[in-house]
């Protein structure tokens, strides 16, 4: 079991990483257009900031965030909206977005054992809202890097990712109104190693004796549960009908199903 102290530790690594990538941008470049339709990097960041507030608020005033909730103007374009209203130059918005997620981490962790906190359609523990921040950070950061033409190093923080992946299976298959699978599936994945005097760890997931599993590096796999590739795209084996099918619903997040990436188009000769 991972500890809020950690997770909470993996954030800021993770936040810190983001943050000196956008930091030295020009305005001209935060209009950058990114793979997500109709979304600059501004717009990325500007998601982000709102999250984490909305975040600290279920942490603070659950009260004041069933109200944010309830009041929103069209909940189908609640994340959207969210993302026009934290948008703004980066002169603003950066120093919004690094209060905002420091004001996230000191709520979390007075945030007493064991109590469950609100979101949108469910409840998280301190340790899970942690853990979706990081999620959601990384996938962010996907966008902004794949905008800006970088590659970023796979790190160890992607085991939180592979594991709400892992987690969220059932989700995944809910969201697209399919059945629910009763075959269990075991995942293994191959993550980065932690220096280069190290080979790469294992990191497995699900009873050894499944029959259905989905084999692969684990950066591969949180890109397609957090749908920045489409699994066309990526190094991950499924074998039987029940990690196949996931493959094509997988999910590390709540709420509808996302549009997902098209498939990179083949190279001409």
């Amino acid at each position: 079991m991972v500890n809020l102290t950690d997770l909470l530790t993996d954030l800021a690594a993770e936040s810190a990483e983001l943050d000196a990538l956008v930091a030295p941008l020009s305005t001209a470049e935060w209009a950058r257009a990114t793979p997500a339709p109709g979304w600059t990097i501004g717009h990325q960041i500007a998601h982000l900031a709102w999250t984490d507030h909305a975040a600290q608020l279920a942490a603070t005033d659950a009260d004041a965030f069933y109200a944010s909730v309830t009041t929103a103007a069209d909940p189908a374009r609640l994340v959207d909206a969210g993302a026009e209203e934290f948008l703004a130059a980066p002169a603003e918005l950066l120093p919004r977005w690094r209060t905002g997620r420091t004001a996230l981490a000191a709520a979390l962790t007075a945030t007493p054992a064991g109590e469950k906190l609100p979101w949108y359609g469910t409840r998280m523990s301190p340790a899970s809202m942690a853990t979706a921040r990081i999620m959601e950070t990384w996938a962010h950061g996907a966008d902004v890097a794949d905008a800006l033409g970088v590659t970023r190093p796979a790190t160890a923080r992607l085991r939180h990712i592979a594991h709400l992946g892992f987690r969220t299976l059932p989700h995944s298959f809910a969201a697209h109104g399919r059945p629910l699978p009763t075959a269990p599936v075991r995942l293994e994945l191959t993550g980065p190693p932690t220096s280069a005097d190290t080979a790469s760890a294992t990191w497995a997931y699900g009873p050894a004796d499944a029959a259905d599993r989905v084999t692969g590096p684990a950066l591969d796999f949180c890109l397609l549960v957090t749908q920045r590739r489409h699994r066309a795209d990526l190094a991950l084996t499924a074998t039987g009908p029940v990690a196949e099918a996931w493959l094509d619903v997988a999910q590390a997040f709540a709420g509808p199903p996302g549009a997902g990436r098209a498939p990179k188009a083949p190279a001409t000769a």
